[in-house]
């Protein structure tokens, strides 16, 4: 019998993304003034969990490391390609990070939501 089930594992995945996310965005923002700064950027949930079921396990370096989900190198960072420089070379925008955190908020509602339906009909289902 199969105890792990896949909407609760997607619905984890989903959430660790926009927590990666929201590190990344942070620091775009925290870095808005620094020249030469790149912005930077996750690639989508989508692409990352379409890859493979095998590709949303947490790598580890060391032996120390968690072997849960977390930022680690679960979620590869890339330069952000649509941002443009401003004259010093910085390339975040805080219109465009504004917008990022108000799509992250609701990827992590998407997840919060999957879970708790997920558990209630569960309940439901044990008749609880």
């Amino acid at each position: 019998m199969k105890t792990e089930l896949d909407i609760l594992q997607m619905a984890q995945a989903l959430a660790a993304h926009a927590s990666a996310r929201q590190v990344v965005i942070a620091e775009n923002i925290a870095n808005a003034d620094t020249p030469g700064f790149k912005a930077r950027d996750l690639r989508p949930f989508t692409e990352i969990y379409q890859q493979s079921p095998d590709s949303m396990q947490m790598r580890t370096t060391r032996p120390g490391h968690f072997s849960s989900f977390g930022q680690g190198s679960l979620f590869p960072v890339g330069i952000d390609r649509t941002a443009e420089a401003s004259p010093n070379g910085n390339s975040v925008s805080l219109e465009q990070q504004m917008t990022k955190a108000a799509e992250l908020r609701q990827e992590y509602d998407l997840a919060l939501g999957i879970y708790t339906k997920s558990l209630a009909i569960l309940r439901k289902s044990l008749g609880r």
